[in-house]
């Protein structure tokens, strides 16, 4: 998989979910070099697939909403917080940015790391392309930077697993 695919996917799957303006880091890695940032962050000894690093505590969906709200003005040393209506959380904004572009722009996400040896076997374990298990991958390391975990129970594992379903026939559309 080349990188300016990979940056295009990425473009297009952050779109998708109302994220304009954003950075994230893609790490493409192996197995070895995974099970220690597993080890050593999740205190997990194995290797995994996917694992990101979100850079806030939880981003939501700006999808989820709509849209932004109307701007407010700027406050605290670091960060303005943009509350969403209806919605746990907030999304962090970068001082400095004025009018609509302050908000729900110009965030630093976090780091989605992709083992591309796992990434491989699960490819052809489940009879589909290396291009499209990468991008299953991306597209889950993603949603967890936004704030989506599976983890948290059967009803959040659905509606990220639903999510991931819409961005891959997007993503991917075979």
């Amino acid at each position: 998989m080349n990188l300016r695919l990979i940056k295009g996917l990425t473009k297009k799957i952050l779109k998708n979910i109302g994220y304009h303006n954003v950075e994230l880091s893609i790490l493409l890695t192996d197995n070895a070099e995974i099970k220690y940032l597993n080890k050593q962050y999740l205190k997990k000894d194995k290797p995994t697939d996917v694992l990101s690093f979100p850079m806030y505590e939880m981003l939501l969906p700006v999808s989820v909403v709509g849209e932004c709200p109307p701007p407010v003005p700027f406050s605290g040393d670091r960060f303005e917080i943009c509350p969403h209506r209806g919605i746990k959380g907030s999304v962090p904004l970068q001082r400095g940015i004025k009018g609509e572009d302050a908000y729900c722009s110009g965030i630093l996400l976090g780091d989605v790391v992709i083992s591309v040896e796992t990434a491989k076997l699960q490819a052809k374990k489940n009879g589909v392309s290396m291009n499209k298990e990468i991008t299953r991958l991306l597209i889950h390391g993603i949603l967890h930077l936004i704030g989506y975990d599976h983890e948290k129970g059967h009803k959040d594992a659905l509606k990220m697993r639903k999510e991931e379903e819409r961005l891959l026939k997007i993503a991917t559309p075979d």
